[in-house]
């Protein structure tokens, strides 16, 4: 399910609407917000996603846990959270705002078609992405476009995710494909979202006993 969170903006929020309880009849303004997450979950229960966001956390999350006056969109319909719960209310996601370093990439994790999703252009930020630590550029097509995934992802024991190259290799972890430019990332274009799209649509099913065979060590000549 596709799930998005926004967060008021303090910036736009001239009447002090953050972390304030709505009452019934409230109407809640959706340009103040932000866009602080979008992705696919496997879940849609509203609970569950909170709590997920608390304990867990998730390498797209650009903002902070959800909390009081934070808007939860699930397939579309939008709830407020509040002390108690969460309430569905009317929330028109075109007029809220998002950051201007977002990259457009395809997002692809272990055990689950690839997505479309925004990843912010900092080192941070794509560190996360991937689970953490050092990012590695893997070019695995002849074009201008590169996979972005987590050096150390086998040694830390992640899921294989999906198979390249003769499909003996394999990249383990979650990853995202953008677009380079010189020594630079980029959004994909429309053609590049559509050609990763179909190439990542269907999971792999990798055994952990694979990714481990796969991991390599290259040793260099003492001096």
């Amino acid at each position: 399910m596709r799930v998005n969170i926004y967060h008021i903006n303090e910036s736009r929020d001239k009447n002090h609407k953050l972390y304030s309880i709505y009452q019934n009849g409230d109407v809640v303004d959706p340009s103040i917000y932000d866009e602080v997450f979008s992705a696919e979950l496997d879940t849609s229960n509203l609970e569950e996603i909170h709590r997920m966001m608390k304990f867990e956390g998730h390498p797209l999350m650009r903002g902070a846990n959800v909390t009081v006056s934070d808007v939860v969109v699930v397939n579309g319909r939008a709830h407020i959270c509040q002390p108690r719960g969460f309430e569905e209310i009317p929330f028109d996601e075109s007029k809220t705002q998002k950051p201007d370093n977002l990259m457009r990439v395809v997002y692809v994790e272990p055990n689950k078609p690839a997505y479309v999703t925004d990843v912010e252009h900092t080192l941070d930020a794509e560190q996360k992405a991937v689970g953490g630590g050092l990012i590695q550029p893997l070019y695995i097509e002849d074009d201008s476009t590169v996979i972005i995934s987590n050096e150390e992802s086998k040694l830390k024991g992640m899921p294989g995710n999906r198979r390249f190259g003769d499909g003996t290799s394999i990249i383990a972890g979650p990853f995202f494909v953008c677009g380079i430019t010189g020594d630079d990332f980029r959004s994909l274009t429309d053609e590049e979202v559509e050609k990763y799209m179909d190439k990542f649509a269907v999971p792999d099913q990798i055994s952990q006993d694979e990714v481990e065979a796969d991991m390599h060590f290259d040793f260099l000549p003492m001096m």
